[in-house]
């Protein structure tokens, strides 16, 4: 049982502070009631595709505002929280995985999701997206990459190709860019998806599977900016010429090398995932570590128990 009003925001219902429901019987939210502030991306971004999706995935799944968390670092994409009525924050450049990774294992009953650019996954924040991978922290970060800085107004991001002309490379970029999914792989992610925005249907599969994984996934997400790199994503939009090709049906999710392989395919490459295996969270190890070490002073108040360590350190 649950106290609604205490645990939702006064616009998600008009129950009075008694009113309690059993799970059972709650209503699944609508969009109304998830959606807050009007998204202020350029028109046209992909994003706007991404943040429709996210709250089809929270409709779908029957997922309460209490149980969802939103989190983001800096970037057009990291608005993210402040466009979802819910529990979310809008944290530091390039940090949003440490912040999220301290309330996934705090709080395991929360559906953690992370939305980042290419700039705020794989260069500022690229160490932190390496050590969240290792570690195998049980949350979704969806990587909403347009291949250039849209925020500060085109520059090179690390998922530039070469050539791309910006104010940082007027010459065009000579730095070869970042392979998200071999990083990814490298790495240790347990979960490594690909989608683009201009497909809803393909997002929002990549997103619910990403959500049932027990682990890190991760979901890299081509979403064009008009604005600064304008047709980047065409070769991939069959609207627009392109092909949308899938991940072959044979292709051996749990093999990295396969992954790796599948990876080295010239751009746009395949969509869908391209790497799912399971093993031991972070959530799921450090667990054990604190129920192991709780048996030992079971039954003791928390002042006997600081008292034995002091006495330890005579």
């Amino acid at each position: 049982m649950i106290n609604i009003a205490n645990d939702f925001p006064a616009r998600a219902g008009n129950l009075t502070a008694a009113t309690t429901l059993p799970d059972s019987d709650r209503k699944p939210l609508t969009k109304k009631e998830i959606a807050a502030d009007h998204p202020t991306w350029c028109p046209g971004c992909g994003d706007f595709s991404v943040l429709a999706l996210y709250f089809k995935l929270i409709e779908k799944r029957a997922t309460w505002h209490e149980k969802v968390a939103t989190i983001a670092g800096i970037g057009c994409s990291s608005r993210f929280p402040y466009f979802v009525q819910g529990h979310g924050v809008h944290f530091i450049h390039g940090r949003a995985l440490p912040f999220a990774t301290g309330l996934a294992l705090s709080r395991p009953d929360l559906h953690v999701f992370v939305f980042g650019g290419d700039g705020d996954a794989f260069s500022i924040g690229g160490n932190h997206l390496t050590h969240t991978a290792r570690k195998n922290v049980r949350m979704t970060y969806v990587i909403m990459d347009n291949q250039v800085y849209g925020l500060t107004k085109k520059q090179t991001s690390p998922t530039s190709p070469l050539g791309f002309k910006s104010k940082t490379d007027a010459w065009g970029a000579v730095d070869y860019p970042i392979n998200p999914v071999k990083q990814l792989v490298a790495a240790g992610a347990t979960f490594i998806a690909r989608t683009t925005s201009t497909n809803p249907k393909h997002v929002l599969a990549m997103m619910e599977a990403a959500m049932d994984h027990d682990g890190f996934s991760v979901i890299q997400c081509l979403s064009e900016c008009v604005e600064f790199y304008e047709g980047a994503f065409d070769s991939a939009n069959p609207r627009k010429g392109g092909a949308f090709n899938e991940v072959p049906e044979d292709h051996d999710v749990t093999d990295d090398v396969a992954a790796y392989k599948l990876a080295s395919e010239p751009f746009p490459g395949k969509f869908g995932i391209h790497y799912q295996v399971e093993r031991a969270t972070k959530n799921k190890l450090e667990g054990d570590i604190i129920a192991k070490y709780q048996e030992k002073v079971k039954g003791l108040e928390p002042w006997q128990i600081l008292q034995k360590n002091f006495d330890r350190m005579k």
